[in-house]
């Protein structure tokens, strides 16, 4: 059962727009002017497979709006105006394997690193999907989200409420003095993705090692040169001032032999 209600200027659905359609598998409701969507629009369509909210102006998405969407395989949300996406709203569809997410304003901090991890698992288990482009920060504008290094997100900031819960305190925290412009803007940019450092060339670091090893084996076969020259000197100089003297004791030796030969029996 196909319900295709694309392109008629649609800004608003009501809460039981849908009601009575339990048999409805594929809805198309792209090319609208959608803005929100209410979060238990979709929960009487138990058997949809296919939903294209495409091409509207939907900044939003309730994280109870996927409940049992144990069926659906394909979701279309491109050409939004999204920012964020939970990770808890995509773990609701667990049978997806289309997924089209491109055309939005992501924010690629903190918050998104969830939909980052999300989506890589859904990569290596097969699935399918378009791209996710950074709109923001400018540091990271037109860049793909799944290519920014883990390292360079930064730990999001916990929510008062929350942090006091995590801690077992069973009552409210008590709110702080009102924080200043500043405070704001540095609680912003921490969560905001740090900039990787430049590595350093490789090819830099081989062109030195390279010729750091061309110089020492200039140097070592220098050395070489000079012993081999010196050894053969040494030689040299010995074999020349040895001749003479051997040359000297041979009249002498010659002249001890006739006086012992001419000496009485």
């Amino acid at each position: 059962m196909t319900l295709n209600l694309g392109n008629n200027s649609l800004s608003n659905l009501a809460p039981g727009a849908f009601h009575g359609l339990q048999h409805l598998q594929v809805l198309n409701l792209s090319q609208n002017s959608l803005h929100s969507l209410e979060s238990r629009l979709f929960h009487s369509l138990p058997q949809l497979r296919e939903l294209d909210l495409s091409s509207n102006n939907i900044s939003h998405l309730p994280t109870s709006l996927g409940q049992r969407w144990e069926n659906l395989t394909i979701f279309a949300v491109q050409q939004n105006q999204l920012r964020q996406l939970d990770r808890v709203f995509l773990e609701s569809m667990p049978s997806v394997k289309l997924l089209f997410l491109k055309d939005n304003l992501w924010k690629c901090n903190c918050h998104l690193l969830g939909l980052k991890l999300w989506l890589e698992k859904f990569l290596y288990k097969g699935g399918i999907m378009d791209s996710v482009i950074c709109a923001s920060p400018d540091t990271w504008k037109g860049k793909d989200l799944l290519k920014i290094p883990y390292e360079l997100y930064q730990p999001c900031p916990f929510p008062v409420g929350l942090e006091a819960s995590q801690l077992g305190s069973t009552h409210w925290a008590v709110p702080g003095p009102p924080k200043s412009h500043s405070t704001e803007e540095r609680d912003h940019s921490e969560c905001e993705l740090k900039p990787k450092p430049r590595p350093a060339n490789l090819r830099h670091a081989l062109a030195t090692v390279i010729i750091t090893g061309v110089v020492c084996g200039i140097v070592c076969l220098m050395m070489l040169v000079a012993t081999i020259y010196g050894c053969t000197y040494a030689a040299i100089t010995a074999q020349y001032n040895g001749g003479p003297l051997d040359q000297t004791n041979e009249p002498a030796k010659a002249e001890g032999k006739e006086l012992c030969d001419s000496s009485p029996a």
